[in-house]
């Protein structure tokens, strides 16, 4: 039978190169104080995004509710197709809860269709590589359920780490407090957090200044990065490094200089370089830099 992935802009992947996957998308949203539009990714693009919250905005953020997923997966489901829904981290956002609920309600009505959602307790460029990864294994003739047992294998696999530009977002999310955030920016201090098994944003190091916090996730994928095998589970370090992406808040510059130290390591490309959205950005400001990767340890 043929199948649809589907995804959600907690993925970090542009409406345009979801299409061009022949990936379908449901939208978060979100709004700006003071405002009543609320918007989607696809009505203003991060570079308008970050400039607004650079002038002062602040953004808050919707999750997708199940009524949006149902619409997003019937016409698939009408035209006779399947469907392997791979969701954003529920360590973050509520998103894949409703996706997945909306999957069970059509299960019901469509009972001829097979509609598998996962919570990959991924998000940004994570919960993007295992689509990519995902419409590979696709490409290369994986049915339905091996696509959907490679996700399920793979999702506690991806590591995602980052760093941030300035600590007030990492404050008004309530990451860090207001004393440290204000000392960190006036020591030049950059934090670097990961996302752990259970899908939290994790604080691990201190860095000081940008520079050391790039080289920072750099030191972690070659430390942790692994290979992965056709089934989804990883198999062994690599020399000639394993797939990664990184996504980047209006700061192209510094994602090319961490693909640029990953490449005289080991002469590998990332599989593609893309922006962070609203909706991650909402929270971590302009300037962040995320870098996921395949590991045998978050």
């Amino acid at each position: 039978m043929a199948y649809i992935i589907a995804t959600d802009s907690g993925c970090d992947l542009s409406p345009a190169t979801l299409s061009e996957w022949g990936v379908i998308s449901a939208d978060l949203t979100f709004r700006f104080d003071g405002e009543d539009q609320e918007y989607s990714n696809r009505e203003m693009s991060p570079k308008a995004f970050y400039d607004k919250m650079r002038a002062g905005g602040i953004s808050r953020t919707s999750a997708v509710n199940r009524e949006i997923f149902k619409e997003l997966f019937r016409p698939a489901l009408e035209a006779g197709d399947d469907i392997l829904y791979i969701g954003f981290d529920s360590g973050i956002s509520t998103t894949s809860e409703q996706g997945i609920a909306a999957a069970k309600e059509l299960a019901e009505e469509y009972p001829d269709r097979k509609i598998i959602a996962i919570d990959t307790l991924c998000a940004s460029g994570g919960q993007g590589l295992l689509v990519w990864l995902t419409i590979n294994r696709k490409k290369a003739g994986a049915t339905l359920d091996e696509a959907a047992a490679f996700v399920q294998n793979l999702c506690p696999s991806i590591a995602t780490w980052f760093t941030v530009d300035d600590l007030v977002y990492l404050k008004r999310g309530g990451r860090v407090s207001a004393a440290a955030a204000f000392a960190g920016n006036l020591l030049n201090i950059r934090p670097v957090l990961h996302v752990d098994d259970e899908g939290k944003l994790i604080n691990m190091f201190k860095m000081r200044g940008r520079k050391a916090s790039l080289s920072s996730l750099v030191d972690q994928y070659i430390k942790l990065g692994s290979s992965i095998g056709t089934d989804g589970k990883v198999t062994g370090s690599a020399a000639d490094g394993v797939p990664y992406v990184i996504n980047h808040a209006d700061a192209a510059e510094d994602a090319a200089l961490v693909e640029k130290m990953i490449f005289e390591k080991t002469g590998r490309k990332a599989e593609f370089i893309a922006d962070v959205g609203p909706v991650i950005g909402s929270h971590t400001g302009p300037g962040i830099i995320v870098l996921s990767f395949s590991t045998k340890e978050r």
